[in-house]
């Protein structure tokens, strides 16, 4: 929640975003560590690309490290609005990134938005499961 708040869009910041990384339970994701933007992902107003070049290399060091226990859960990116909703090019983008994993979990959302965040799961066929979250004080 440190690194979502440190780049909620108040002020006329850039998009920013990064990936999620954790473990998997029987009942859930725990997600332990969320990658800050790099000097290589592109920002704008509306736009964040994130490159592969940083956060790739954040996921195998932490995968590595814990035995294979940590890893990839999914992304996470700002929205300029108080309460985010998806985009179009969002749900493409996600849906890419489910169906490219390679242990068929669904990918796990977060859009950080100025008062909550989306949260949702989307499978590799495109069946998106939002889940409910909200912040306070970020």
């Amino acid at each position: 929640m440190q690194i979502f708040a440190a780049h909620v869009q108040l002020r006329g910041r850039p998009e920013s975003g990064g990936i999620l990384l954790g473990t998997v339970h029987d009942n859930g994701l725990l997600v332990r560590i969320a990658t800050q933007p790099s000097r290589h992902d592109k920002q704008s107003a509306y736009l964040f690309e994130r490159m592969a070049f940083g956060h790739r290399a954040a996921a195998r060091r932490h995968w590595r490290s814990s035995g294979g226990i940590v890893r990839y859960l999914g992304d996470w990116h700002t929205h300029p609005q108080d309460f985010p909703t998806p985009s179009g090019l969002d749900l493409e983008e996600w849906q890419k990134l489910a169906r490219a994993r390679k242990d068929e979990r669904p990918t796990l959302s977060v859009i950080v938005g100025r008062k909550a965040l989306h949260v949702e799961m989307m499978d590799k066929r495109g069946k998106r499961s939002p889940l409910s979250a909200t912040h306070e004080n970020l």
